[in-house]
């Protein structure tokens, strides 16, 4: 699954989750819910982007 970075730096990793926000690990980005927003800034998901490995 791939990993997405806010422009403040936080990376979702979905192998991680976010168990702050009961988000399970495993969950892909795309099955996030529409209201997640970035844990550290609260940007939402429509200003994440794709990290390229």
């Amino acid at each position: 699954m791939d990993k997405y970075e806010c422009p403040c730096g936080y990376v979702y990793d979905p192998a991680l989750g976010d168990p702050d926000n009961n988000i399970p690990a495993g969950t892909a980005f795309e099955d996030l819910p529409d209201d997640w927003m970035c844990p550290t800034c609260g940007l939402g998901k429509d200003a994440f982007t794709k990290v390229e490995e």
